[in-house]
């Protein structure tokens, strides 16, 4: 393996640590505003204590969208094989699962997550759909492309 598939081992590492700790955070809240709903009895106050009800019930709503949506980007990061192996005749594109090096910082085209620091160095992790990211879409070593009014040259693609 070399340098280049070892830092996106690392960086997909580091990313699924990070989501897993962001839907551990999100279950365990679901779990707590359950537990809280379930357990409250009904007081004088029964205006009050619907609201309150009510309240809790669009949160949890809320959260398990979210738990939905983190569900479906550790699915995809998941399913990048961070070994992808470059391709011989024809020059490597960036697509899912790339590490583009350029002028303007390092990428991994993935999910959005932003910052990620391995070994001193940041990477970005952004989603293809991203605007950066639909801008370095199928773009290969030594393209130029323009974004936010900064020319970013692809040095390398991995």
């Amino acid at each position: 393996m070399n340098k280049g598939q070892e830092t996106k081992a690392l960086i997909c590492k580091k990313l699924r640590t990070m989501l897993d700790g962001k839907l551990e955070e999100t279950q365990s809240a679901i779990r707590s505003i359950k537990e809280s709903r379930d357990n409250d009895s009904k007081s004088s106050a029964g205006d009050k204590h619907e609201t309150s009800r009510a309240m809790a019930q669009i949160e949890l709503d809320k959260l398990e969208v979210q738990l939905a949506k983190m569900i479906v980007t550790r699915n995809i990061l998941v399913g990048i094989n961070s070994q992808r192996p470059k391709q011989k005749v024809v020059p490597m594109a960036v697509g899912i699962g790339s590490l583009v090096t350029t002028n303007q910082g390092n990428y991994f085209i993935s999910i959005g997550i932003g910052k990620v620091e391995i070994d001193s160095s940041v990477y970005f992790a952004i989603s293809l759909d991203s605007p950066i990211g639909e801008v370095l879409k199928g773009k290969v070593v030594g393209n130029q492309v323009v974004f936010q009014g900064k020319t970013f040259v692809i040095k390398d693609i991995v």
